[in-house]
């Protein structure tokens, strides 16, 4: 694969480029290794393409993990300690099951406080990543910049319907605007 777009959100483009170089180049080594051929083993059941081979974003991923990890490179988990019985604001939250809610961050590199997302999934997603995610993930202390990564149009549109693309995210991103909460964040656009 290779990186063919670059968006710049919140100064993260110069922030990366000055204090990041060296993740930015492992990043790039890392989507430079990975032959996306490999990952077209989806056989479409859709109606719009039915028996089309498509490319599975859950393999890309987990090629995306096999990469990253002898970097140094984690996924990072926080678990959403909501309190049973506790008020938030007007409401008490009732017993939740066992399993703890919680979010995630793709990788970071912890030293560095630099956050990866890989979205192949659709665009509420894409914008939850940056808008919020990595928010969150800033007030807590675990990153303070975050790179996006998703695919272009014409990557996209050899997935299952409905994944986003670079150019949709971008436009919408400059729609939106920054705000004062937003951190500096680079999203790039690959393609096969």
């Amino acid at each position: 694969m290779k990186i063919v777009a670059h968006f710049d959100f919140n100064g993260g483009k110069d922030k990366i480029s000055t204090q990041y170089k060296n993740e930015l180049d492992e990043i790039a080594s890392v989507i430079d290794a990975i032959d996306a051929m490999k990952f077209k083993t989806k056989v479409s059941k859709e109606k719009t393409m039915p028996g089309r081979m498509l490319f599975s974003p859950s393999d890309i991923n987990k090629e995306f993990k096999r990469l990253f990890s002898p970097l140094g490179w984690k996924n990072h988990k926080v678990t959403c300690d909501y309190v049973h019985g506790e008020m938030l604001n007007d409401y008490i939250p009732a017993k939740l099951s066992s399993s703890k809610p919680f979010r995630e961050m793709d990788f970071v590199k912890p030293e560095k406080k630099l956050g990866v997302e890989i979205q192949f999934g659709k665009y509420s997603f894409m914008v939850y990543n940056v808008c919020a995610k990595m928010t969150i993930f800033s007030n807590l202390g675990v990153i303070d910049t975050g790179i996006e990564i998703v695919p272009v149009k014409n990557f996209a549109d050899e997935m299952s319907t409905g994944v986003s693309y670079f150019e949709q995210f971008a436009w919408d991103l400059t729609k939106r605007g920054v705000s004062n909460i937003d951190i500096p964040v680079l999203i790039l656009g690959i393609d096969t």
